[in-house]
């Protein structure tokens, strides 16, 4: 039994229970909701890993860092490393987006040392192993397509970003549109090259099923990609993205119905005003199914500075009802990310996370601004340290500017604002 079909049943397996404690909810909260799609689990039957998270309603807004290889820089080293930061600063899960020639050997090596849930775009191997096998993306047979993904299913991986609603129809609505940007996804541009190579349907809308039917067997999470998501504010909640998501949610309703748990993947690049509008109809669409945005980006004016607009596009959607949030690095549409972009990318998706989880008054949310600024107070910086999203950014800080009172920084010094309204206020009730 997959893990819908166990929910259904009502069976408390110890993995739920366990999942359950960690986020703070009832067991049969977290049940009801794996049972009707409004929450997923993601992980591969064939695979162990220490940390698994639950996405979706009434729940922690969780995290994705993407890592990876790209044709022009490949070290499996590398992005071990970026792996491991992206771990210790808080990300929920992973995915691993190479497109170098070893992404075989790298994926391999992510799955081996990744605590944490891991996903994948197999469009990406079909598309450079396939090209590499038969001369072009449009002579890659669809068997090709279906032996690619039940090969990394066999492999482990746990969730998959399936760009099925990348069809015919949504191409001619993309062909009909006065979009500025046209496709920006990359998994969506393979497979409309593939398209319109072969004049065909896009084998991952013709084979769905048989997709559907390898994620049941490895209960194998499905993300339904956004391959019409718009990349320029302008473009934001067109008729191609609108027509993308009508299919994802006809699509998430057929493999629900076999038992596969679904994410739809949502924009892009969005204005503020837009935001709202954007969560409620997938919402709408899609049967309440998680929601997996990609920011979204605010503006298009602030290259290097994406993991901020994309921070304040995330807190917002998170706080209407987006369950999990692409990371953005401040390397996006610049160059593939270092280290240092990973960490800055993580610490603003999680802070995006927090923010529209108090908001939303997720369980032990606020405690943990209660608990800092409890700190904060009493000028307690070790705890304070502890406490942070990001401990040794702040203790690198204080550590470069020491003021000559201890229990103060250097902006307010001896004028310490908390520390004078302590001695004034002594013995007086707290306002």
């Amino acid at each position: 039994m997959t893990l819908i079909e166990k929910s259904i049943k009502g069976i408390q397996s110890p993995f739920v229970k366990k999942i359950s404690r960690a986020e703070g909810v009832e067991t049969r909260e977290l049940l009801k909701n794996l049972a009707n799609g409004t929450a997923v689990i993601p992980k591969n039957k064939a695979r162990s890993f220490k940390k698994p998270c639950a996405i979706g309603r009434g729940l922690r807004t969780k995290i994705n860092a993407n890592i990876g290889t790209s044709k022009d820089y490949s070290s499996i080293n590398f992005e071990l490393k970026k792996l491991k930061a992206a771990e210790g600063l808080g990300a929920d899960t992973v995915m691993d987006l190479s497109t170098s020639k070893d992404l075989k050997r790298v994926r391999a090596r992510i799955l081996e040392k990744s605590n944490i849930p891991l996903g994948t775009v197999p469009v990406y191997e079909i598309a450079i192993l396939g090209r590499k096998k038969y001369g072009s993306l449009g002579k890659i047979p669809e068997s090709f397509f279906i032996k690619a993904i039940e090969a990394q299913a066999k492999e482990g991986v746990d969730f998959f970003t399936i760009h099925a609603g990348v069809t015919q129809k949504t191409l001619n609505s993309l062909k009909r549109s006065s979009r500025l940007m046209g496709i920006v996804s990359r998994g969506g541009a393979i497979l409309v090259n593939w398209m319109l190579e072969n004049s065909k349907e896009n084998p991952l809308y013709s084979m769905f099923d048989e997709i559907v039917d390898i994620a049941k067997e490895f209960d194998i999470t499905l993300s339904l990609g956004d391959g019409m998501r718009p990349g320029a504010i302008v473009d934001a909640t067109d008729d191609p993205q609108i027509d993308e998501l009508l299919t994802l949610g006809h699509l998430q309703k057929r493999a629900f119905k076999k038992g596969v748990q679904v994410i739809i993947e949502g924009p892009g690049h969005v204005p503020l005003n837009q935001i709202k509008a954007n969560v409620e109809l997938e919402k709408s669409i899609c049967n309440g199914a998680p929601f997996y945005v990609l920011g979204p980006i605010v503006t298009d004016i602030a290259p290097g500075y994406d993991h901020i607009t994309s921070a304040i596009g995330g807190a917002i959607a998170a706080g209407y009802g987006a369950d999990f949030l692409c990371y953005v690095t401040p390397a996006e549409h610049l160059r593939l990310p270092t280290i240092e972009d990973v960490k800055d990318g993580v610490v603003a998706a999680k802070l995006a996370a927090h923010a529209a989880d108090v908001a939303k008054n997720v369980p032990g949310a606020v405690e943990k601004d209660i608990a800092i600024s409890g700190a904060r107070v009493s000028r307690n910086w070790k705890r304070q340290f502890k406490l942070a999203i990001d401990p040794e950014k702040c203790k690198r800080y204080r550590k470069s500017s020491t003021p000559a009172i201890k229990d103060v920084c250097t902006m307010c010094s001896e004028y310490c604002s908390l520390k004078i309204s302590e001695k004034c206020l002594k013995g007086r009730r707290r306002l």
